[in-house]
């Protein structure tokens, strides 16, 4: 029986004590590649709507480097760290102010949150940073939250690589949370969006292989991020347990008829088995150190029966970590089957690897754990849900 799109749409605004919403450079500009003061005020009205029902509202936006480069009559987007790095910093304090002027008329204060990678990596950080978005709802403020692309390195693996991904982990950050990706594109679409036979997605019940291939990604000398992009965040904040529309970014009143429970856009729902507390981290936002490659008994019993990782069944380990780093675990081609903090450093496991748990004792002189990776701090990794 097809889901009924309209019930499930205000189930999942009913269901949300918080929204997050993205919005890209490709909206928050105009042609000539300026900041659009316009849209930022439609933005912030809507915003300031979702706030006065009580939800916790945060903003993930684009646009510091596209300011940037209108404030300095710049045609292209920079393509050295150094250049790129000043014209965030210098775009980025006219975006905030933006915000703030228009938050301001509906009684609001913008607080700017800059982000990257290296916020999230750590447990502590991770919270750190949730408990800040927490208490400046409690303030009665709007968080207007980007990368901190002024010292974001990508050669130094600091950054998120597009928006989409950090709303997503953002999002992660929160419980009961919808994910709204206001795009130039109004949804997905079953064939490219300017073929006049393509029709929009109302409803997206599985982000399987079959509704990522439909993304078609156009990108600018503005933006980084595509249709892909946008997918592959869906993907992570639905693995949360999130809701998340990806609608028109263009529409004034966009985020008055998500609030509505209108049919724009595309919606994508929760999985139904989700990820919590330091699962999420895990999966989302910590570092990973090292690797450890299992064998096929090791994958069909931590994919199919919930188990733990014993050493019997890994193969090889990759790279040098110590003991609580958090760790890829591959499959024997290399394939991603979860993510886990290790219980031993890597010299250790290396000795007890293809071992049976009670000799690991007899190896290395003492065993506190049983397991490798306990099943409580494994994450299964989004794509290995597939036959084994």
């Amino acid at each position: 029986m097809p889901l009924d799109s309209s019930a499930e749409r205000q189930k999942a605004i009913e269901s949300a004590g918080s929204v997050v919403v993205k919005v890209g450079t490709r909206v928050l500009t105009d042609s000539s590649g300026k900041l659009d003061r316009h849209r930022i005020e439609c933005l912030s009205r809507g915003l300031c709507k979702i706030a006065d029902t009580g939800r916790q509202t945060i903003i993930v936006s684009s646009g510091a480097v596209g300011a940037g480069m209108g404030k300095l009559g710049l045609s292209q987007r920079p393509t050295d760290l150094g250049h790129l790095q000043a014209v965030a910093a210098i775009g980025q304090a006219d975006l905030i102010q933006s915000y703030e002027a228009s938050l301001a008329e509906s009684g609001r204060h913008a607080a700017q949150v800059l982000l990257t990678r290296n916020d999230l990596q750590s447990r502590e950080g991770y919270l750190n940073v949730r408990n800040a978005l927490s208490q400046i709802h409690e303030l009665g403020a709007i968080a207007v939250v980007n990368e901190n692309d002024s010292v974001a390195v990508a050669e130094l693996m600091t950054t998120f690589g597009d928006n989409d991904r950090l709303a997503a982990q953002v999002a992660g950050l929160l419980d009961q949370c919808l994910l709204v990706i206001l795009s130039d594109i109004d949804g997905l679409y079953d064939g490219s969006p300017d073929h006049p036979e393509s029709q929009r997605i109302n409803i997206v019940e599985t982000l399987d292989d079959d509704v990522m291939s439909m993304a078609s990604d156009k990108r600018s000398s503005l933006s980084k991020g595509g249709m892909s992009s946008k997918l592959a965040a869906a993907q992570l904040a639905t693995s949360h347990g999130h809701a998340v529309i990806i609608g028109p970014g263009r529409d004034d009143l966009a985020l008055e008829k998500v609030l509505q429970g209108e049919m724009i856009g595309t919606l994508f729902l929760p999985c139904e088995r989700t990820l919590r507390g330091r699962r999420r981290w895990i999966s989302a936002s910590a570092e990973v150190e090292g690797r450890l490659i299992i064998d096929d008994g090791a994958v069909k019993a931590i994919h199919n029966d919930g188990s733990s990782l014993l050493a019997i069944g890994i193969t090889g380990v990759v790279g040098e970590f110590d003991a609580g780093a958090v760790v890829m675990i591959t499959d024997r081609h290399g394939y991603e089957i979860a993510r886990g903090l290790c219980n031993y450093p890597s010299s250790e496991v290396d000795k007890i690897k293809g071992k049976i748990s009670e000799m690991i004792g007899g190896i290395l002189g003492h065993r506190p754990y049983e397991s490798v990776v306990h099943r409580d701090n494994l994450s299964l990794h989004m794509g290995a849900d597939r036959t084994l």
